[in-house]
């Protein structure tokens, strides 16, 4: 019989013996052989294969995909800062990124969208770690809270050169452009919300003054982390950012304290 064929085991009180093909009341065990068994393992590794490449492919793409979104938004906000919303068209922006204007309509679905984009992107601060989830981190372990305020106006101060830019570009041409007033109030309640989630932790932590409300404390927040604020002191007024800082810091804390 060929070694590859299957080979019947004859179990017995004792043993098992293997006796051949054979038709008798016992119970069947096909033993392949060696030569047999390769084939399978190497179809195995080719599958395991097949797999990982797919897995590194779908990797590949998507760091792809993210630096052309990357790229995209960075040359928007070159554009749109230098030029100004309305004389920045989409198929500039398209070129300055070496895509088509098609991917850009597809991804932002147009210049509002593009501004958005920019704006998520500032308010995320500078390294690998987004600014939200550090405030929320730094507000977990920080049980001091004047050193805790005082870390908000660090905060500030690497948030706004980021964010200020493009929020006054959005609304200095909300006047003019109406499909940037949407924009314009989510950005507001944004930043509302956030300060308002901020001022409740504050609060439950046991940090407020007593007779200061969850929202006057948010009132607080939401005006001393205001662009606005900012724009008067920093770019009006030529503070020094650090100055600034603790300027932001000292005055919530009197505020709230």
């Amino acid at each position: 019989m060929d070694s590859r064929s299957c080979w019947f085991v004859a179990r017995t009180n004792r043993s098992m013996v293997a006796i051949g093909p054979v038709i008798a009341l016992f119970t069947p065990i096909c033993l392949f052989h060696s030569s047999t068994l390769e084939p399978m393992a190497s179809m195995s590794r080719i599958t395991r294969s097949v797999k990982g490449k797919r897995s590194y492919d779908a990797s590949q793409r998507r760091q792809k995909a993210r630096r052309s979104r990357d790229r995209i938004i960075e040359m928007a906000q070159r554009r749109f800062l230098r030029d100004g919303y309305g004389p920045t068209t989409i198929s500039a922006i398209a070129e300055d990124a070496g895509v088509s204007v098609d991917t850009i309509y597809k991804s932002f679905g147009g210049k509002p969208g593009l501004i958005r984009a920019m704006g998520a992107r500032a308010l995320e601060g500078r390294g690998p770690v987004p600014a939200e989830q550090r405030s929320d981190e730094l507000q977990a372990l920080e049980r001091d809270p004047r050193r805790l305020i005082s870390r908000w106006g660090m905060f500030v101060t690497e948030i706004a050169p980021l964010a200020a830019p493009i929020m006054l570009l959005v609304r200095d041409a909300a006047g003019s452009h109406p499909e940037l007033r949407p924009l314009l109030e989510d950005m507001h309640a944004d930043r509302l919300r956030r300060m308002t989630d901020n001022a409740r932790r504050f609060s439950a932590a046991g940090h407020l003054r007593p007779g200061i409300t969850v929202a006057e404390a948010a009132n607080v927040l939401w005006t001393y982390s205001s662009i606005e604020l900012y724009e008067l002191l920093v770019l009006r007024r030529g503070m020094p950012l650090k100055t600034y800082g603790r300027f932001v810091a000292d005055a919530m804390i009197a505020a709230l304290l």
